[in-house]
């Protein structure tokens, strides 16, 4: 699969080349590809695309919902008639807000499923990354040099989420077979689960959170080159040598060749997914009329995914000062709601409905008051909330997920 967006809303906007790969052994990845997204219905100066991976495990369903649903959520926790400033500066609190709507909508079907989630939006040469579980983006640089995006939470090599876990009430150990012999990766008991964060899962625990790391970054205006892949990839290859494997090569051949890479080095152990989207500056579309195919792809190789160039990468976190730099504009992995939607929006007693932060549902402000301090819920173990107002529903979900209350307790009689 390829496919091209072009640019949208001058020539400013880079146009993106993409392509898709993978191979089933469980047939538990899945993928999206939206490259026509719109923010205002009919107008394509505001478009964006969005291109994800989802890693399932113990059944398929978790991965087929947040192929089909895990977008709408974000987008409907996002403020409408919004400029894209402004679209882009609230878009991290709305990948929370959906990915936590996602896993409650998802544990309602009483599925036991589970699922990584790696959800990338481009707008121009903006670059969103939302992610739980060990799918993972990187960014290739036109100066070689290779960035990860994503955070990996597996509790086999992160220390603070393991510290997490076990705060909240859950225990982290080996699989131990009998004789007491301790084998195999770090795992969250009960479920026995290898990560920390996913969407649904719902025997294992609400300690497991489907709250996502997010990166936001601004690529300089010549581009870069995103690999998503499920973790089918990344045990067989380290980050800078799926990056290396496929430079100067079109989306949908780097797609192949870094799958192909991936199973000449470990075999198909596992289900392997991998989705390439090159951002292209529109001066260097392979289809202008302006050089040949031929010479306008080694240029495009050049410029991109040629030889390492030291004097032009740039660190991440400053601003755009030199050739093929990338700036920081947002990074927050926390798994502290409060923390995550911000405590900027306090809860007034006014006429109008307060509106959930995660779920959207607008509620009567006596009625919310009255439910959260009358007879029907308990609010003694939970600890002051300073954040956007939260329906009830979603405020038993974050306490659940800090180990505040049993997540199937709702009611103190």
């Amino acid at each position: 699969m390829a496919g091209e967006a072009g640019g949208a809303g001058g020539s400013e906007r880079p146009s993106l080349r993409y392509g898709h790969a993978g191979f089933a052994k469980r047939g538990e990845d899945y993928f999206l590809v939206k490259p026509d997204c719109l923010r205002v219905p009919g107008d394509t100066s505001t478009a964006f695309s969005v291109f994800a991976v989802f890693d399932g495990h113990n059944g398929v369903s978790a991965a087929v919902y947040s192929k089909e649903h895990l977008l709408e959520h974000v987008m409907s926790a996002l403020p409408p008639d919004i400029g894209r400033d402004d679209w882009l500066q609230a878009l991290p609190r709305a990948l929370v807000a959906g990915f936590v709507k996602a896993d409650i909508d998802f544990q309602r079907k009483g599925e036991v499923s589970g699922t990584t989630a790696t959800l990338v939006v481009v707008d121009g040469f903006t670059v969103t990354v939302a992610s739980v579980g060990d799918s993972r983006c990187i960014l290739d640089t036109q100066g070689g040099e290779v960035q990860l995006l994503t955070v990996d939470h597996r509790l086999e090599e992160n220390a603070e989420e393991r510290e997490r876990v076990t705060a909240s009430g859950g225990e982290v150990g080996r699989l131990n077979l009998f004789g007491g012999q301790e084998v195999g990766p770090l795992r969250c008991w009960p479920g026995g689960l290898c990560l920390s964060r996913s969407i649904g899962d719902m025997d294992v625990g609400e300690f497991i959170v489907p709250i996502p790391h997010v990166k936001q970054v601004k690529l300089s205006n010549i581009g870069g080159r995103l690999i998503i892949a499920s973790d089918g990839i990344w045990d067989a290859l380290p980050s800078e040598a799926a990056a290396k494997a496929c430079r100067g090569l079109p989306a949908e051949l780097a797609a192949k060749l870094v799958v192909k890479q991936a199973l000449k080095k470990s075999g198909l152990k596992d289900d392997t997914t991998c989705v390439v989207v090159d951002i292209i500056p529109s001066d260097y579309r392979l289809t202008s009329p302006q050089l040949s195919p031929k010479r306008n792809q080694s240029k495009f190789k050049s410029l991109l995914f040629g030889r390492r160039s030291h004097s032009s990468i740039g660190k991440l976190g400053g601003k755009s000062a030199s050739f093929g730099s990338v700036e920081e504009l947002f990074e927050e992995g926390s798994a502290m709601l409060e923390e995550r939607l911000g405590r900027n929006l306090s809860l007034k007693a006014t006429s109008a409905p307060l509106r959930c932060a995660i779920c959207q549902v607008d509620q009567e402000p006596f009625e919310s008051m009255m439910t959260e301090k009358g007879g029907s819920y308990c609010s003694s173990p939970c600890a002051p909330w300073g954040g956007p107002y939260l329906c009830l529903e979603c405020r038993k979900k974050k306490d659940a997920m800090e180990g505040k209350r049993s997540s199937h307790s709702t009611a103190c009689r």
